[in-house]
This record gives structure tokens, C-alpha cells and sequence, in this order.
């Protein structure tokens, strides 16, 4: 087979006609003069033309690489003409970006940011730009290694979120079955468990035996960090969902505040009955005009600072040991160590999933009478008018 018939000037110089390169590729010049490369070839006994550009756009050697690659496409049973219709593959990013929108409706608020924030901390680097379908076990060595020794709970949390995101590639047929990122039986061989690095550190917590004469203290400052952080306490919430605390959600006449399931880290609806003590701290705020938080910020229409309660705590009031969040703890260990209250109850007050798929499929109910009495209790415990 004659290959490689044309020249440069013979192609710049052309008539109208078709001119033969060989193997399938040949120039046609029009009887206007443009130019435009063809290469013809056999596909399932059928003959087919497949356009490769214009001259000079594409230049004669271009034509000839563009006219080998096809011809290996069509030795390998591949269509060159599908071939080159098929959808672009995407990258890393783009993918990440494409599962996080058709899961998201499903996650918290705080959960879909998570995912974001070490997506594009940890993997952005080394993986973002990459086509889905190039990713290879030496690249997610190459992002794992800066960070699972020193950071072993976060790069354990990377790496399932990896996992999943290559998955969804796979299963929308952007890449093969195989997973790099695949933990059991893959990288459990390559890298050290992640658990035998650190052990985890848990949020520090106040001794409840202390939170009766830190709300006598914060009952002194009439701040909105102060009442955020002592409603905090008294309905063992989380510090986001105090914060983002709206007047619609609560109801004054039967003392309950209903948290919806995007602003919940378990996704379900969370009713919170109101402790006489809650309900007066409630009924002593006053109302911003157009802003529909209970703790108002600086910001027209927005809540107060992510770190307002955690300044009030720490740095105002000098408790540097004690967390935010640890109040939680604090009520988990009044109840457990003082009361009766069973154990599923203060779970349920804590607003914690049921990891038993048979024990949440039959407690269908929220307990919501029993948790009343408990809340009732902890706010009498915490009240300044009553000896600890």
C-alpha cells in the first residue's frame, strides 16, 4: 500500500478534484478552491467517508496522524465516526461537581460543606484537572501521602468520598469498573489503617457539675452570643443549629421548637420541647425587622458569627479548656450519672440516628412526652434560682 502520495506544495497548489494520499486519506479541493480532508474506510463490510478538517486549519501531516489514529480505531473494531461523536470525558472536578448536585438534596447543610472543603483541600491538587477516566492508583498515592499520616481521620473520610465520586464515573460509563481508591482489598494493602494512627479526640467537654454557675454568669451578659449559647445548653443542640435558629420555627403557645431535616446532621425533622427556662430566655429576645434569626448579626438579615459563642466562651469568660459543642457531652454525662431517663431517650433528645436499621424501623415515634419531662429536668438542673 502506497501511503504518503502528496507533498506540502502539491497540496497548496491543488486543483478541484480529489487528490489521493493513500490508506484512505485524500484531499478535496472544490470548484471555489477550499480544501478539506476525507479519509474513506470499510467498517462491518460498509464503506464510509469520515471528514478530518479544512486545509490549512489542518495541515497534511495533521491529516495523516488524524487519518493513523482512526485507522487503529477501526483495527481494534471501533468505529472512528462514533468515535469521534462520543461525549467528552470529563475531569475530577467536574464529576466531583456532578455527584455532589444529586446527592446533596439528601445531605445536611454542614455535610454538603464538608465534602466541598476537602474536596478541594486535599484532592483539587493532584486530581482536579485529570480526566476521570486517567486516574490511576499512583494518583491517589500521590494525594493520600501528603496527609493520611499526619491528618488520618480527615484522608480516611477523602478517601471514601474518592471512592464514591469514581464509582458514580463508573456507573455513568466514563470509566472501567476498577476503583484506585477502592479501600478494602486495594488500599488497605498499600497504605497503614488509618485507625492505628490516632486515636480520636473528642470535643472537651465541661464537667456538668460546672454548668449551673456558668449560666448564673452568662444570665449576667445580655449579649445575643450570651442568650445563643445559653439556649445552646439548655436544649443540648448543636452550635449551627442554634445559630441558624429562626422565629418561625418555634412555637411559644406549646413550647416546642421544630428544627426541619437540611438544617439536622441526621436529616430528619427534630421537634425540641422547651423547658420553662428555655421559653423565657426565648421570650426575652427582642425581634430585628427583616431579619428572621433569633440571634441576629451585625449583617442585615443574617445570624451572628459562627465564632460569637466560641468567643463569649474562650476568650471573654477565659473557659480556654471547654468547647462549644462539648455542652452536649456535658448533658449526655448529667443524664447518664444522675437520672433515670433511659438510655434511647437522651439519644433521641440529642437528635442521633438509631443505628440499628431493625430498632429505628420499629421506633417509629419521637418520644417527644418522655424527652419533655428529661429537658424539663436538665433546665431546672441549670437553673441559677436552684442549688446545683
Amino acid at each position: 500500500m502506497i501511503i504518503n502520495k502528496l507533498s506540502a506544495r502539491q497540496v497548496l497548489s491543488a486543483k478541484p478534484g480529489k487528490h489521493e494520499d493513500g490508506a484512505g486519506l485524500r484531499l478535496i479541493v472544490s470548484e471555489k478552491g477550499s480544501k478539506r480532508w476525507e479519509f474513506r474506510f470499510t467498517f462491518n463490510t460498509k464503506r464510509r467517508e469520515m471528514g478530518l478538517g479544512s486545509f490549512p486549519t489542518v495541515s497534511l501531516s495533521d491529516a495523516r496522524l488524524r487519518a493513523h489514529d482512526a485507522r487503529r480505531l477501526v483495527s481494534q473494531g471501533v468505529d472512528p465516526i462514533k468515535a469521534k461523536k462520543s461525549p467528552k470525558i470529563p475531569t475530577f472536578t467536574e464529576i466531583s461537581a456532578r455527584y455532589i448536585r444529586s446527592h446533596r438534596n439528601a445531605w445536611s447543610r454542614n455535610h454538603a460543606k464538608a465534602w466541598i472543603r476537602s474536596i478541594k483541600a486535599d484532592a483539587k491538587h493532584n486530581l482536579g484537572a485529570k480526566r476521570i477516566d486517567q486516574i490511576d492508583t499512583e494518583d491517589i498515592l500521590k494525594t493520600f501521602t501528603p496527609i493520611w499520616n499526619t491528618k488520618p481521620v480527615s484522608a480516611k473520610r477523602l478517601q471514601s468520598r474518592i471512592e464514591n465520586i469514581l464509582d458514580y464515573a463508573s456507573a455513568h460509563q466514563y470509566r472501567q469498573q476498577f476503583n484506585p481508591a477502592r479501600w478494602k482489598g486495594h488500599l488497605d494493602k498499600l497504605l497503614p489503617n488509618p485507625k492505628r494512627l490516632s486515636k480520636v479526640s473528642h470535643y472537651t467537654a465541661m464537667p456538668y457539675q460546672e454548668c449551673h454557675s456558668l449560666m448564673s454568669k452568662l444570665q449576667e451578659n445580655a449579649s445575643f452570643p450570651s442568650k445563643a449559647l445559653q439556649l445552646l445548653i439548655l436544649t443540648a443542640t448543636r452550635s449551627s443549629e442554634v445559630r441558624f435558629a429562626k422565629w418561625t420555627e418555634i412555637n411559644l403557645d406549646d413550647g416546642i421548637w421544630t428544627i426541619p431535616s437540611e438544617r439536622i446532621k441526621s436529616g430528619r425533622e427534630h421537634r425540641i420541647p422547651l423547658s420553662e427556662q428555655a421559653l423565657k430566655l426565648i421570650n426575652s429576645l427582642p425581634r430585628v425587622v427583616d431579619n428572621p434569626y433569633l440571634f441576629p448579626g451585625y449583617k442585615n438579615g443574617r445570624p451572628i458569627h459562627h465564632r460569637a459563642k466560641w468567643e463569649l466562651l474562650r476568650r471573654k469568660m477565659k473557659y480556654i479548656e471547654t468547647t462549644v459543642h462539648g455542652f452536649r457531652s456535658s448533658f449526655r454525662d448529667w443524664a447518664g450519672e444522675t437520672t433515670n431517663f433511659p438510655n434511647h431517650v437522651v439519644e433521641m433528645a440529642l437528635a442521633h440516628s438509631i443505628k440499628s436499621s431493625t430498632e429505628a424501623a420499629y421506633r417509629r415515634g419521637d418520644l417527644f412526652n418522655k424527652r419533655r419531662t428529661l429537658m424539663e429536668s436538665w433546665g431546672n438542673y441549670l437553673d441559677p434560682r436552684a442549688q446545683p
